[in-house]
């Protein structure tokens, strides 16, 4: 799943990702990510940090806080690459944290590491 407010990061995560063979769910925002989370769970989430209403460290712990996808790995993504935005999603549980703009490698190589230790489903 990818959750970004920019219609151009979702469509380019979207098509590198379906490249790979990957079936990819895309939202807007958070409030749009929960419900699509509940009715699929994703094996994986992408999550941009800014959005509005409910920005990506908001939607990141609700995840995590959730027992049914404590698991699911969240991967952060910003255009910024500070210190502080790192720890800030660590500690509302993210596995990894992507600066924008990604590369397809990126992109891929990140999901490689999480699916691979879920058994490499996706």
């Amino acid at each position: 799943m990818v959750i970004d407010d920019s219609n151009t990061i979702r469509r380019s995560a979207e098509i590198f990702l379906a490249q790979a063979g990957y079936q990819v769910l895309l939202a807007e925002d958070g409030f749009d990510a929960l419900s699509k989370i509940a009715d699929h769970h994703p094996d994986l989430i992408f999550v941009d940090i800014m959005m509005p209403r409910l920005d990506g460290y908001q939607t990141c712990a609700l995840i995590k806080k959730n027992p049914r996808f404590a698991a699911t790995p969240v991967i952060m993504l910003s255009s910024k690459d500070g210190l502080f935005d790192r720890a800030r999603g660590r500690m509302v549980g993210s596995d990894e944290y992507l600066t924008k703009p990604f590369t397809k490698d990126s992109l891929l190589k990140a999901v490689s590491a999480h699916t691979a230790l879920r058994g490499g489903r996706l």
